[in-house]
């Protein structure tokens, strides 16, 4: 079917829809503007609902829209009249589909570029005449009130995909961050589900599949589009958390997160690796983003830049978005950072401005409210004039140093039951608690479910409710090895914990110093697995500011999925660690294995010449040399790192300095680990002292100068001498 006949059969679809609002009429001009336009143009329409008439409020939907809207504007160079967005209510099935032929479908043109993103609930809907249940998104008039309650007026996920593959541009990207299944049982949880129970007997209005036989009548262009989904899995759950200041969905912030920071040459594969692994860290461990129709269509090893046309080469941790006080308070979105740095991105962080010739202008941070910011200019060079959309990039890191960990308690314990936790939590070294959904929170403490509690009960228990109690990630997953045992109070269930959660908080601590995105230091990981024959990559990060074309990992690296990669148990893993730095680089390797245990690289010497053969095994530093790579651990045959059970999630973090590890291997060597005479991968007797020795070794090593007071309560880092890669694995 001809470009003009399939329009005006669109034009006939309003009238179906009984949804030819006013207000968009008026894009019949910007239409017309389109059409004279020489230039690839960029279009978005963003779609967020937190408030459904019946059913619970979502809290994160309309910050996904804002994340969204920011990223496409300042970091894609979209216009902000491109963009349309459509919330709360009036985010109808109409109107979203008018917004999408009206905006979308009539303005775009081959090569231009088109974002969709939708965050809101999604259920399932068996169609009459079919056995089989099929996807839907639930706009706000999701439930027809005019009709009988069993009829609902979803849009389904097949008419979105038609709509999409009747746009004339190839340039297609959609984003949904929502799901369709629900739980059968109830886990404790301080996340948010974007899921709906599907409606029994439930009927689509008619208008909806009228519009979808249409759609189907009039397409036959089969091209592929690009769709990243929130879950890989229709039994996996899109979930939602409160952060530092704001909630949003967490495919959504992970998402715009790692692409602010992000060159052209990621491609979608790369991306969603990354992705996957923040949305595993912020909490929900079984929810793994997609691209849907992957095998299909092959799109994973697309290049963001080729889809959307990224405004800049250079990454950024935020943007400017105004000034005050005559140009001396300068105002900041700080969409780039990670979320679990953005919770304690502290003041006096300094950060750079990004300018086509070399600038020495700086920022430095003075208050933060979620993702806006006010810092202070502390030099600006005389040639730099300072506007509204210049990328901003960290420059110095300022944490505290009394950080600490926090347990929500599940809103399914009874009051008694909370107020003991409550008070054992108290008497645990920095840790505090709250109520579930109150406050942002590292994990929570319940219940285990009744299945598995069921004839485990302590006869005459005088507790208010039987069972046993655990830890558990936001996204509700036991953290393994921390359920009590039948019948335990809830204080003696609490208080065992607390070794475990020590554990945990120096697992937060070396977290935050993730920084792929802004240090200046090269570096490039591989994680392989050892095999018969050659190793075979894993996983591969590297420093994103010092990446260039011939050391970038599309050209190296391509995992098959991009999602989190599997381990078996019983194989052997190593990291092989390249150096493209012009400084040689010292090395930590700090870990929590499938068991949430804390694990640690021994980098243990003992001299080889004669004299000295009675000499004791002592730890020394791992040093890089510029240019050099090295396989770690160094050890022979016999003696490799093994990947122990149980099925679960494992994470490492490297970490490289420019300066000597000394803090860090003192309180290695003060635990009296077991001697070797190799590198050895080895439980850690005291994390926390020892995460806390290595914040110390890399705010030493950065040595900043004039700051005002703040290195007696803080860990101040540079850019410039420190990298953390992160690498996060399923173990099978």
């Amino acid at each position: 079917m001809k470009r003009r006949t399939f329009l005006q059969k669109c034009g006939s679809l309003l009238t179906v829809l009984g949804a030819a609002e006013t207000e968009w009429l008026t894009l019949g001009n910007r239409y017309n503007e389109a059409l004279a336009q020489s230039i690839p143009r960029k279009l978005a329409l963003l779609v967020g609902i937190n408030q459904y008439p019946e059913c619970p409020d979502l809290i994160g939907c309309l910050t996904d829209v804002e994340l969204q809207r920011e990223l496409l504007i300042h970091r894609f160079g979209f216009q902000p009249s491109d963009i349309i967005s459509l919330t709360n209510e009036k985010a109808t099935r109409e109107s979203i589909e008018t917004a999408f032929i009206e905006h979308l479908v009539k303005q775009a043109r081959p090569d231009d570029v088109v974002v969709f993103h939708y965050s809101g609930y999604g259920s399932r809907v068996k169609l009459e005449m079919q056995e089989t249940e099929q996807n839907a998104l639930i706009p706000v008039n999701g439930r027809d009130d005019k009709q009988e309650n069993k009829f609902v007026n979803y849009l389904l996920e097949e008419t979105l995909l038609l709509m999409l593959r009747s746009l004339a541009t190839n340039r297609v990207t959609a984003i949904l961050d929502t799901s369709y299944d629900t739980p059968s049982n109830s886990l404790p949880t301080s996340l948010r589900i974007r899921a709906r129970p599907v409606a029994a007997e439930s009927i689509l209005l008619a208008e909806e599949l009228e519009f979808q036989k249409q759609l189907q009548e009039q397409i036959t262009n089969e091209q592929p589009v690009i769709v990243l989904s929130a879950t890989s899995d229709p039994k996996q759950l899109a979930r939602e958390e409160q952060l530092s200041g704001f909630s949003a969905g967490l495919f959504t912030y992970a998402l715009t997160q790692y692409l602010w920071e992000a060159t052209p040459a990621t491609t979608i594969q790369i991306c969603l690796s990354h992705v996957a692994s923040s949305v595993q860290q912020l909490g929900s461990k079984k929810q793994q983003p997609a691209l849907l129709q992957d095998k299909k269509n092959q799109l994973s090893r697309t290049l963001i830049a080729d889809i959307l046309l990224p405004n800049t080469t250079v990454g950024a941790e935020g943007v400017v978005t105004g000034t005050e006080d005559d140009g001396k308070t300068v105002l900041l979105w700080l969409g780039g950072l990670p979320a679990q740095v953005l919770e304690y991105y502290g003041v006096n962080s300094r950060l750079t401005l990004v300018t086509k010739e070399a600038s020495n202008t700086q920022m430095v941070l003075r208050s933060r409210a979620g993702l806006t910011a006010k810092a202070q200019i502390s030099s600006l060079d005389g040639t730099t004039s300072l506007e509204a959309g210049q990328l901003v990039q960290e420059a110095v890191r300022v944490v505290p140093r009394n950080i600490g960990l926090t347990v929500a308690l599940d809103t399914g314990l009874e009051r008694i039951e909370r107020v003991d936790a409550t008070s054992a939590f108290a008497t645990v070294s920095h840790v505090s608690s709250v109520v579930a959904g109150e406050q942002p929170a590292d994990y929570v403490f319940g219940k285990l479910p009744e299945a598995k509690n069921k004839d485990l009960a302590a006869p005459n228990s005088t507790m208010v409710s039987l069972g046993r109690y655990g830890l558990f990630s936001l996204g509700s997953e036991l953290i393994p090895n921390t359920e009590g045992e039948a019948g335990d109070a809830v204080k003696v269930a609490a208080l065992r914990l607390a070794p475990k959660l020590q554990t945990l908080l120096a697992a937060k601590l070396w977290r935050l110093t993730e920084n792929a995105g802004s240090s200046r230091l090269g570096v490039k990981v591989t994680l392989e697995n050892i095999g018969t024959l050659a190793p075979r990559a894993l996983i591969q990060r590297e420093t994103l500011r010092t990446q260039s074309a011939e050391t970038s990992n599309k050209k190296s690296f391509n995992p098959e999925l991009g999602g989190i990669p599997t381990v078996s148990v019983g194989s052997r893993i190593q990291y092989r660690v390249e150096n493209i730095s012009d400084r040689p680089l010292y090395l930590m390797l700090l870990a929590l294995n499938s068991s949430r245990t804390a694990i640690a690289l021994f980098p243990w010497y003992k001299s080889t010449e004669p004299e000295l053969s009675e000499v004791k095994p002592v730890l020394r530093d791992m040093v890089i040399s510029p240019g050099q790579t090295l396989t770690i651990p160094q050890t022979t045959t016999g003696f490799e790192w093994v990947v122990q059970g149980p099925t679960s999630l494992s994470e490492t973090q490297l970490i490289f300095s420019t300066a000597p590890f000394t803090q860090s291997l003192i309180a290695l060597e003060a635990a009296k680990h077991p001697q070797g005479e190799q590198h050895r991968i080895q439980p850690l007797i005291s994390p926390l002292e020892v995460a806390q020795a290595v914040m110390q070794d890399l705010h030493n090593a950065s040595a900043v100068n004039d700051m005002n007071g703040t290195a007696t309560d803080s860990y101040v880092l540079d850019v410039n001498h420190w990298a953390s890669l992160s690498f996060v694995y399923q173990v099978v």
